[in-house]
């Protein structure tokens, strides 16, 4: 993830700060910077190039503070959310008088809870010191994740599960806009790739812990109660860590010297997406709503979104189906959770390596398709158990696409409130293929539901359709950029390694149509 040396010259960046600011009128659209980010730059005066070694430096000190917060806090949400699925093989559902559609509905009300919170969250993101309003999140998620343990009937388990959709749906919208605010674009892919690989982290810690609190038996309280007791205490002690741990922004970073501020700032000018603007634009949210490459992005994730909901909530009845026992099953978690994060970090380094994101989110796709067909064609008995167990762990591959999807949406997406406007529908759409992936799963259609298998197909046939259009446009966006600035490109892309942008509009607040320095990531 290196980077080439950044000249930085602060007179001329904070001269023209103020011309932005004193330019902007009552009458026509805000387009000035925050208010925060120019007095920072107005009060700190540096002029230093950063060379490789400082941002290799600068690079490890985020790592610390900001990537280790984004890493565990994710494992935790992915760990809580992945509680059920334990428990679903731990008595929970006899326990609690769970029929037909119910057990499904526990994970289907999660996301209908997300779908709901989604917006409001992320305009709070704007508003709000996202490091304070994030650690409240965690604190609040992980008391009423203990408070899962108390409950005896489908009201109860309701009633939790949808305030613990109401406060985790922080936690991607807010990993997404750090990655913006402290990384570069190069860096995000992999950046993403590695929070998002806590899911499958989760999987093979999630089967460790599932398979000794299998073995405690008590009469005062059941396994299940006691692994929901267990997760919710710790991840409410996590939560007062990031309190104490994370910074805000790089402005309120105190925990380093002004200078290292002011270049950690630096550094990602040339993404040309800003570090934060607290006001609400209207003319940048209906831009949002009405660009085509935030649909795609929206499109991708919903179609990415629905497998995952219903492989996730089921994955472990399904392995159970396939003959192997309760304690196989957590085993096999492990080695599912372990394949889970060989494609994330795969995809995420491809993509990086040959600075092609959407390609690999279509090469990543296949093994869905290639697995889902297996599930369709194949019966369920004896001698088919380990191939339905590769075909299983094939589908797995989901995860790449949604890493490469956010980064594209990351890197393609400029305007602090468009930003949030793509955010919502993004995770949204995510919330909408989540919330209907289990229905999909009919009672009556077990242990195979081959109806569910199709429907996935099906998915997966338009989100590599999309893909391969979203790709076409961003090239064809790239061309016209270039051609509206008097250069001609000299690829189809419209992309020249050559090309020198001095990245003047970085802090503006404007949204990647605005800004004339603005190059698209595909």
């Amino acid at each position: 993830m290196s980077s080439p040396d950044i000249k930085y010259d602060a007179a001329e960046h904070i001269e023209h700060l103020e011309d932005v600011r004193s330019a902007n009128t009552v009458d026509g659209p805000v387009k000035g910077v925050d208010d925060e980010v120019a007095e920072f730059f107005a009060q700190n005066h540096v002029s230093t190039p950063i060379d490789e070694a400082t941002n290799k430096r600068l690079r490890w000190m985020v790592h610390r503070r900001v990537l280790l917060v984004m890493v565990v806090t994710y494992f935790a949400q992915s760990l809580d959310k992945g509680t059920l699925s334990f428990a679903s093989i731990m008595g929970i559902i006899n326990d609690t008088n769970l029929v037909g559609q119910q057990y499904s509905w526990l994970t289907t009300c999660v996301y209908i809870a997300i779908l709901a919170s989604e917006f409001p969250t992320n305009l709070l993101l704007q508003r709000l010191p996202v490091a304070r309003y994030l650690a409240f999140n965690i604190m609040a998620w992980g008391a009423v994740l203990a408070c899962t343990a108390a409950c005896h009937n489908f009201t109860g388990l309701v009633i939790v599960r949808t305030l613990l959709g109401i406060f985790e749906c922080v936690c991607q919208p807010a990993f997404v806009f750090l990655s913006t605010m402290w990384y570069t674009r190069k860096e995000q892919a992999m950046v993403i790739g590695s929070f998002y690989a806590m899911n499958g982290f989760q999987q093979c810690v999630g089967g460790l812990i599932a398979y000794g609190v299998a073995h405690v038996h008590s009469s005062v309280i059941k396994n299940w109660q006691l692994l929901f007791t267990l997760l919710g205490c710790i991840t409410v002690v996590w939560g007062l860590f990031v309190l104490y741990w994370l910074p805000d922004s790089p402005m309120r970073a105190r925990c380093w010297t002004k200078e290292d501020r002011v270049l950690i700032a630096e550094r990602v000018r040339e993404n040309e997406t800003g570090i934060q603007n607290k006001q609400f634009k209207w003319h940048q949210a209906m831009e949002g709503f009405t660009d085509p490459t935030v649909w795609a992005v929206t499109t991708i994730s919903f179609t990415n979104g629905l497998p995952t909901g219903g492989l996730g909530a089921f994955s472990n009845i399904i392995l159970n189906a396939f003959g192997f026992s309760q304690l196989q099953t957590y085993l096999l978690a492990i080695a599912q959770g372990a394949i889970v994060m060989v494609f994330l970090f795969s995809g995420a380094w491809f993509s990086t390596r040959y600075n092609q994101k959407l390609l690999f989110a279509f090469l990543y796709t296949l093994p869905n398709v290639a697995g889902t067909i297996v599930f369709l064609t194949v019966p369920t008995n004896a001698h088919t158990k380990v191939g339905l167990l590769l075909a299983f762990y094939c589908t797995q591959a989901f995860g790449a696409v949604a890493i490469l999807n956010l980064a594209v949406m990351s890197g393609n997406v400029a305007g602090r409130t468009k930003q949030v406007v793509a955010s919502s529908m993004v995770f949204i759409a995510w919330a909408v293929g989540n919330a209907i992936g289990p229905q999909v799963f009919r009672a009556n259609d077990a242990p195979r539901y081959i109806k569910a298998f199709i429907v996935h197909i099906v998915i997966y046939a338009i989100q590599c359709v999309v893909i391969i259009l979203l790709r076409l446009h961003l090239m064809r966006q790239n061309v016209l950029k270039r051609r509206a600035e008097g250069f001609a490109a000299t690829k189809t892309s419209g992309q020249d390694a050559g090309e020198r942008i001095e990245h003047r509009h970085a802090f503006d607040d404007l949204t990647d149509k605005e800004n004339p320095d603005f190059r698209y990531v595909y």
